[in-house]
């Protein structure tokens, strides 16, 4: 008998100790949201720390590559994974796998390469630097894109505010955004 009730307060306080932190993520999950200001710092601090990996490619600002009536004089390439494309891209955007395909065609024209946040889309930068293409990294990505409050479209061309941030840690789309993990 004192065996059971040894296991029940065993069972007892695993139970406790589970619920607890199940409540501790709610709890967690309910702190206040980073304003748009916060989370264009993160992106920034962020995208820094990336940059290192490619500190020689340039860079391009999201608001600088929408005034560049793109994509009639930049070809911008979505370095994304067909999942995050299928959310929405930046208008005008080709993938990766579309570049790839007729690259040696587009010799001639500016590039900007984008992803999440500017790392992958760094690195395929560098490479294509490397092997003679005039090209940039745009900064922040699709989320400085959206912190730019610019436009997105979804695989069928019509206006969008969702957009694919990766994973959690990269939920910092603008707060009218809605962000896609």
């Amino acid at each position: 008998m004192e065996g059971m009730k040894q296991t029940r307060r065993m069972f007892n306080r695993c139970a406790a100790m589970l619920v607890a932190g199940l409540l501790g993520g709610c709890v967690a999950s309910r702190t206040p949201a980073l304003s748009n200001a916060e989370k264009q710092a993160r992106i920034e601090s962020m995208y820094q720390e990336y940059r290192k990996a490619f500190p020689e490619v340039p860079e391009m600002q999201p608001e600088m590559l929408a005034g560049e009536a793109a994509p009639a004089r930049v070809l911008i390439v979505d370095t994304r994974t067909p999942d995050e494309q299928a959310v929405s891209m930046i208008p005008g955007a080709i993938t990766q796998a579309e570049f790839e395909a007729r690259k040696e065609s587009c010799r001639d024209r500016p590039i900007v390469a984008y992803c999440t946040i500017g790392a992958r889309s760094g690195a395929y930068a560098q490479e294509l630097m490397r092997a003679g293409f005039q090209v940039y990294n745009l900064k922040g990505s699709i989320l400085g894109w959206t912190q730019a409050g610019l436009p997105l479209a979804d695989p069928a061309g019509h206006a969008t505010k969702r957009v694919h941030v990766y994973g959690k840690e990269w939920d910092l789309a603008r707060d009218d955004y809605e962000a896609v993990y």
